[in-house]
């Protein structure tokens, strides 16, 4: 069986500011805050997941954000830049909002696309580029009109600190398809229609450090569990230790960490974050796993309360 990911399921970060970071995702870039959660390995900590309306894959970003939590450095073993993709002809709109929020950005380009780049309430570096592919997201928040709403990931920019190695992971063990160099840059594609264009510098980059404003790890995406599992054996095949198959209430995981320092997950597309709430409710309430509920009280006690609200534009 040859396996092809379809692109990006989700990518998580670390950040300080609970309530920053929900201002930043709801208020700023309108998504949908679709899951609130705690990390299921350190349950003193959020774990937070935005996206479309109902959390599709190739469309969330998840954070754990922790008072306290240190400063990260960019660098080699992360993914360098998040990058979310809009409705053609809708930049001058997101460049105007970036403005009127007071979020500073500058322009890029690469392989003949436009990028509004620019960085979030702790620095993580994100990217808006215009694309067809891809469904509108049907999601309004912040004052964003569904029609120029982000639809989901556009891809990422990994940083390397041995590229050919994760070069070779992208197209022998994820299936993806190199299809072009432009600027210092080697491009890999992949099957799906978000999340599926991927960057990689060719120099390796020097070594990060990870922390608030930084990305912890990059999910790919399994069809089911079925396929799931052969994933599991064809990374161990490719000689990576993995951690098995992990549930994750959401989506089953496994992870493995690559040469080039970043750390990767492959993640099931079922069963979904409508699995523990109704659609309609999503995020309204903070969600245990069932083994965490006799906790519960303890949990919510060593918790900053935060709200999704609609911010002040000039």
């Amino acid at each position: 069986m040859s396996l092809k990911t379809a692109g990006i399921h989700h990518i998580t970060s670390f950040a300080a500011d609970p309530q920053g970071n929900v201002d930043f995702y709801t208020g700023v870039l309108g998504l949908r805050l679709i899951k609130k959660t705690i990390n299921f390995d350190a349950p003193e900590v959020y774990h937070l997941y935005f996206g479309n309306e109902g959390g599709s894959p190739g469309t969330i970003i998840t954070f754990f954000p922790a008072p306290g939590t240190r400063k990260g450095k960019l660098g080699g073993g992360q993914v360098g830049i998040t990058t979310y993709v809009v409705p053609p002809g809708t930049l001058d709109y997101w460049e105007n909002r970036l403005h009127n929020l007071k979020v500073s950005f500058t322009k890029s380009a690469r392989f003949g696309e436009s990028f509004i780049q620019f960085q979030d309430n702790e620095g993580l570096r994100l990217e808006l580029v215009e694309r067809e592919e891809g469904p509108t997201n049907t999601w309004t928040a912040g004052g964003v009109p569904a029609d120029k709403a982000i639809k989901g990931f556009g891809g990422a920019v990994l940083f390397s600190a041995n590229s050919k190695h994760t070069q070779g992971v992208l197209e022998n063990v994820l299936g993806m398809t190199p299809i072009g160099e432009d600027v210092g840059y080697i491009r890999y594609q992949a099957t799906g229609d978000l999340g599926n264009l991927i960057d990689i510098p060719v120099k390796d980059v020097p070594w990060g450090n990870g922390g608030a404003g930084t990305v912890h790890h990059i999910a790919w995406r399994a069809q089911d569990d079925a396929e799931h599992q052969v994933w599991d054996e064809t990374v161990r095949q490719h000689g990576f230790g993995t951690s098995g198959i992990v549930d994750r209430q959401y989506f089953n995981a496994v992870y493995f960490r690559e040469q080039g320092g970043i750390l990767f997950e492959i993640a099931t597309d079922p069963p979904g974050f409508t699995v523990d709430e109704e659609l309609n409710e999503l995020g309204h309430k903070l969600m245990l796993p069932e083994w965490f509920e006799p906790q519960r009280s303890v949990i919510e006690s060593n918790l900053v309360p935060i709200e999704v609200r609609v911010l002040k534009q000039d």
